[in-house]
């Protein structure tokens, strides 16, 4: 199969980015009013560095070469207030386009982070967390860099670069021609450079994208990682990641190295030139020398915007590439929005129905097949089988985390996907093995669903989770900050906060995921007083694999291979004699032996 032609490929390169370019742009449409103020601003620097150089040799040949001290005197003082003048209007573009970038990136942060929030379990199944971070951190970061910080010299320069090729061509046209014979020259350059540095710096971004995600996982199970003697490993692992983007940034750099110093050989060229083309012009007559003396002063500043153009077009490069993953993670389609004539979820009565449910993470195969159930209002179903059997699935679905591949999900009669998420979601609680608790006080983790809930309220919900006592032992009580995760909190403590967390807001749907799994005997008898209280008042689902935490279920449902094989009380399943009384037995076993 043929390649893609090189030229084609360039195309589409260049097409993508000046799309990237356009989307980016349009970040810019709010500041109407401010942008006109600072092309002013700019115009007006630009053109006080194009008209020095003329004034410049207009004075040698009419004031310096006759002797004219007094009109020499005044022009020194119009190029005083000219140069004073350009430097207000520089500070003043510096100000006004740095106010304009700083709130267009931190609108990409806001939309950046509005999308994760807003994107599926599904997608997150699917990517990395440190990833993600490096797409809000590091590619903004690139991005302000390149734009935030030197967009305001780069357009001022282009300004006056345009100024400066316009005098020139006025005072000599054919001068003039020739000290821009180099620009065709510098295009060609520019041109052969960016195709190199596009494609090295796009590699930076992704190889910088992929250290975040492991420095933080890495971070995240460092006590794993020492408990297994795993250490050295990651860090061999981390070694190769952090080869990868220094090679990749060392590949970047040289071609960076290497364009400025071309510029600078164009510069140098392009000096010569005039000096002795322009020697000639003066020698013979033909040119003045303060013609001659202002073409040389305006060949040094035609080049010192061109350098900082390029510099800024090699920073703009490796920010072009990290807008390309900003945008790719904002076009993420929302696979789960809400339907468009989605409804508000009427007050929950607490009836869950499986209407033969099929579902698969993956279009071919299906981790759930034919799944039927029906939970009546106050009912405590109680879901058991292997690990991987589809137990968490019925959960997500319940929550609508993803959508069924067939059948349908219904509360109180209304299939979940023709209600708002939100409307859905606040009238289920959820309590997990693995809880998590964030950076704030203890009262705010338990007002997480309810952040505007009273205190009396938060008060209420930890005494009913058994938690209000501890609580109010700390040294701030509810006010005492918890660290990253919930530390220095006991796994138990943690539990019990989270019990609190659903609680307070009174949910009709209670999720209980292997919650009582990983906690000692003493706080388990403490959670589970808990959650017999929370249980009298909605509907309950329970995962669990110590099956005598779900003898008190109305039902218990056996799931083997996204099916239900039995279905029934605690008592009856162990009639049967079947599936569940193996389970049950086998952990009766286990118990009295010790193992």
């Amino acid at each position: 199969m043929r390649g893609t032609s090189p030229i084609i490929a360039f195309d589409q390169k260049a097409t993508q980015q000046l799309s990237t370019l356009r989307r980016f742009l349009q970040y810019l449409r709010p500041f109407g009013k401010e942008i006109p103020v600072a092309l002013t601003l700019i115009a007006i620097g630009a053109a006080t560095q194009s008209i020095g150089p003329f004034l410049v040799g207009w004075s040698i040949d009419n004031l310096i070469l006759r002797g004219n001290l007094p009109g020499l005197l005044v022009m020194l003082g119009l190029l005083s207030l000219i140069y004073i003048l350009g430097i207000w209007a520089i500070r003043g573009q510096i100000l006004r386009v740095g106010w304009i970038m700083q709130r267009l990136l931190a609108q990409l942060r806001q939309d950046i982070f509005t999308k994760i929030q807003s994107l599926p379990v599904s997608f997150f199944d699917r990517s990395e967390a440190g990833d993600l971070m490096s797409r809000l951190l590091n590619d903004v970061n690139t991005v302000n860099q390149a734009f935030g910080q030197t967009i305001a010299q780069m357009l001022g320069n282009l300004f006056s670069l345009v100024g400066i090729i316009i005098a020139m061509l006025a005072i000599d046209l054919q001068l003039g021609l020739l000290s821009n014979l180099v620009v065709p020259l510098m295009i060609f350059t520019t041109s052969l450079f960016s195709r190199w540095a596009r494609a090295r710096f796009r590699l930076t971004r992704q190889t910088i994208g992929e250290l975040s995600a492991n420095l933080e996982e890495s971070i995240v199970s460092v006590r794993e990682a020492q408990a297994f003697n795993r250490t050295q490993l990651n860090i061999a692992e981390f070694d190769l990641l952090n080869a990868a983007n220094r090679d990749a940034n060392v590949q970047a750099v040289a071609i960076t190295a290497a364009f400025l110093p071309s510029i600078d050989f164009l510069n140098t060229l392009a000096t010569a030139t005039v000096l002795a083309y322009g020697g000639y012009l003066a020698v013979t007559g033909a040119a003045t020398v303060g013609v001659v003396t202002a073409f040389l002063i305006y060949v040094q500043q035609f080049f010192r915007p061109i350098q900082i153009l390029s510099q800024f077009y090699t920073q703009a490069q490796s920010a072009m590439a990290g807008l390309e993953r900003i945008f790719l993670l904002l076009d993420e389609p929302s696979q789960l929005n809400d339907a468009p004539n989605a409804i508000e979820m009427p007050s929950i009565q607490g009836e869950v129905t499986f209407e033969d449910v099929a579902f698969g993470y993956t279009s071919n195969q299906l981790v759930l097949n034919g799944v039927n159930l029906q939970a009546q209002p106050g009912q405590m179903i109680a879901l058991v089988g292997p690990t991987g059997a589809g137990k968490s699935t019925i959960i997500n679905l319940i929550l609508r985390f993803y959508d069924v591949s067939g059948g349908a999900v219904k509360i109180d009669g209304i299939d979940v996907r023709s209600v708002t998420q939100a409307s859905l979601r606040r009238q289920i609680g959820i309590v997990l093995q693995d809880n998590i608790l964030f950076s704030g006080t203890v009262a705010e983790n338990i007002a997480f669903g309810c952040p505007h809930a009273a205190q009396v309220d938060i008060e209420a919900a930890a005494q009913l989770a058994n938690v209000h006592e501890f609580i109010t032992s700390l040294p701030q009580g509810y006010m005492t900050q918890l660290g990253e995760r919930g530390a220095p909190l006991s796994q138990g403590q943690q539990q019990l906060v989270s019990i609190a967390r659903a609680v307070l807001i009174n949910p009709q749907i209670l999720i209980l995921d292997e919650a009582t799994s990983s906690i000692d005997t003493r706080t388990e008898a403490l959670v589970q007083d808990a959650i017999t209280r929370l249980l009298q008042k909605c509907t309950s689902f329970v995962i669990a694999h110590r099956l005598s935490t779900v003898i008190r279920a109305n039902q218990v449902l056996v799931i083997q291979q996204g099916q239900i094989v039995e279905q029934g009380t605690h008592t009856e399943l162990l009639a049967q004699q079947g599936v569940y009384a193996n389970l049950y037995a086998l952990q009766l076993d286990a118990a009295s032996t010790g193992a």
